[in-house]
């Protein structure tokens, strides 16, 4: 199992620190986010020569890129702000290869104005999943045409928030580049806790061969999006990891939603459950 970690949860003072901060506890795998490079994500004409530089520090360390972070609200209410975020990820996708990563994690929104993160009942409208369609039939292409696999997640606050309607989505898109990042602790409507079991198998019948990235990180309750480290919380880690590792490739799952002084505690975990398989 290649266990990685978003950069982010590693602040200092610059890129070198970071990753070496992030390689004392044995981790060389990362999504990167773009604050890890101290640049403003707005700066869209300096992403290559930022992807470079990124991608140098990488290799310098013999560590490696499974993802950059994309995250952008693709069913924003405000069209105007929507173009914008739509045009950052365009720029994000054409420079993604600068970074040494093929790989963009993203999500599908919400219809909130506050956050992309935060459920609103328009995200159940089919007026919100023809404005979503809008915005893949603007990115695709893009990804397509630069070899970029974009991989969004399916998320209980997002419009695409059940594993039926993420691979309905693959489907209507009809793409090779759009992708799945499989985040067990985000998958849980209200209520459905106790069928965990149930559920996990689902999402990984229905969606395992569209999987290009993992998320590991926990719950402790159902109708939201976990926000615990990896293994402290109700989520069936031997479960969740018993199927990432029967899945026919090594894809590369990324912890987040700790603090520092968890990670050491969340890696064992991950690799002790991964030995066993």
């Amino acid at each position: 199992m290649k266990i990685g970690i978003m950069t982010r949860h590693f602040v200092r003072q610059s890129l070198a620190e970071t990753l070496d901060a992030i390689i004392s506890h044995d981790i060389f795998h990362v999504q990167f986010n773009l604050t890890s490079a101290h640049v403003k994500e707005s700066l869209d004409h300096e992403i290559d020569l930022v992807g470079n530089q990124v991608s140098q520090q990488i290799a310098k360390r013999k560590m490696s890129v499974s993802a950059l972070s994309g995250e952008i609200n693709m069913v924003h209410p405000d069209l105007a702000l929507r173009q914008a975020e739509i045009s950052h990820l365009q720029h994000l996708i054409s420079s993604c290869k600068t970074f040494g990563t093929s790989i963009i994690a993203t999500c599908t929104g919400s219809r909130s104005t506050e956050s992309m993160w935060k459920y609103h009942l328009d995200n159940e409208t089919e007026e919100s999943w023809q404005v979503l369609i809008a915005t893949l039939e603007k990115l695709l292409p893009v990804a397509e045409k630069h070899g970029v696999i974009l991989a969004f997640e399916p998320e209980v606050n997002n419009v695409a928030n059940t594993i039926s309607k993420s691979l309905r989505l693959i489907e209507e898109m009809k793409s090779p580049n759009l992708k799945i990042v499989m985040d067990a602790a985000n998958i849980f409507g209200k209520g459905e806790l106790p069928r965990m079991s149930e559920i996990l198998d689902q999402a990984f019948d229905l969606l395992g061969d569209h999987i290009a990235l993992a998320h590991a990180k926990d719950l402790d309750h159902d109708g939201d999006a976990g926000h615990l480290a990896a293994g402290t919380g109700l989520l069936d880690y031997e479960r969740y990891v018993s199927l990432l590792c029967s899945l026919p490739f090594d894809v590369p799952v990324i912890l987040h939603g700790l603090d520092e002084d968890q990670v050491d505690s969340c890696v064992s975990m991950l690799n002790r459950l991964a030995r066993a398989n």
